[in-house]
């Protein structure tokens, strides 16, 4: 029989992230049943993973291109840095969900596309996983991905992301182009241009309950209030509230500054934070920034892991379109 002084689980998120009683976090080996897969015969794109970071342990990053360019083989691809979601504590690129996304958005946008992973909550609290972001574009500038035998134009890199992988993106945009320290500043002779964010269902929130929140918790599939409370409150500092600036951007205190690039922000009907996310589109209009929204009105939160979806190959198309009118002055929102 077990003593009772043995450490037990206090919190669960559907048994891929575990909270033991005595602080240690245990974590499922596996991905989840929800993941599913394309036939990588069928994509035409070659992949290969990489260790972008020897740093906190190791992080790994894999890397997509395209075999076959057609009539792009005289042009340079963009480069497009990937951040998986999860509620910031759990998911990894290597996952057969996120690695199918990759695989279909290489071969179709075409991009060079880059997954890569960060540290995860509770056990590296935010802001680890935005300083892991940004050190995501100094690896880029650095190494300009030796071994790609693919030209790619670093003037076009995107930075795109879904649900907390969403939230990391705006964060990493906004501090690399931030010019109020140093530190977070890039150096001049940087290559990396960040064209332009793909927010996919970014995960926002804040202490206020929305209508929709309040509307479809319980309701909509894969997402509920009390899921996402338990990932602010383990990714967020301890003691800080989902008003935090990591979770609560959608005030006039977004620090945003000039070279904040376009933006593309993905609102599903089904999805309890899209009050949220049309929030974030409304105060990057007011701060005069370029932004586009996609709605998609029959959509749950992470609808585009489902390729069988017609509106997951909508959106594949949508961030084509936005990429190649990314140069534009003005986009249509």
């Amino acid at each position: 029989m077990s003593s009772s002084s043995e450490p037990h689980v206090v919190e669960d998120c559907r048994g891929v992230v575990q909270v033991l009683s005595d602080g240690t976090v245990r974590r499922s080996a596996g991905a989840p049943p929800f993941a599913v897969e394309i036939p990588e015969d069928e994509c035409g794109v070659e992949w290969k993973d990489v260790a972008w970071t020897r740093d906190h342990g190791g992080l790994n990053a894999r890397l997509y291109r395209p075999r076959h360019l057609g009539a792009a083989n005289d042009a340079r691809l963009p480069v497009l840095a990937y951040f998986h979601g999860g509620g910031f504590c759990f998911g990894s690129g290597r996952w057969p969900c996120f690695h199918a996304v990759c695989l279909r958005l290489a071969a179709e946008l075409p991009a060079l596309v880059a997954s890569f992973d960060y540290r995860l909550a509770p056990e590296h609290r935010c802001p680890a996983a935005y300083d892991d972001g940004v050190d995501v574009l100094r690896y880029l500038a650095s190494t300009g991905l030796p071994g790609i035998s693919v030209p790619v134009d670093f003037s076009r890199c995107f930075l795109a992301g879904d649900s907390a992988g969403g939230n990391i993106a705006h964060h990493v945009a906004r501090r690399w182009t931030a010019s109020t320290t140093s530190s977070e500043s890039p150096p001049p002779s940087n290559p990396i241009r960040l064209a332009g964010i793909i927010l996919v269902q970014p995960y926002f929130g804040g202490e206020q309950r929305t209508d929709t929140e309040l509307r479809l918790d319980g309701k909509a599939p894969v997402l509920t209030m009390r899921g996402s409370d338990w990932a602010w409150t383990a990714f967020l500092p301890e003691g800080a509230d989902r008003n935090h600036p990591a979770a609560h951007v959608t005030d006039e205190n977004a620090g945003l500054d000039d070279g904040f690039p376009p933006a593309m922000v993905v609102i599903g009907g089904l999805d309890l934070l899209q009050d949220w996310q049309r929030r974030y589109a409304d105060v990057l209009r007011r701060k005069g920034k370029a932004v586009r929204v996609v709605e998609y009105p029959e959509a749950i939160h992470t609808f585009y892991l489902f390729p069988v979806l017609p509106d997951s190959g909508r959106l594949v198309e949508e961030m084509k379109a936005f990429m190649e009118e990314s140069n534009a002055s003005e986009l249509t929102t």
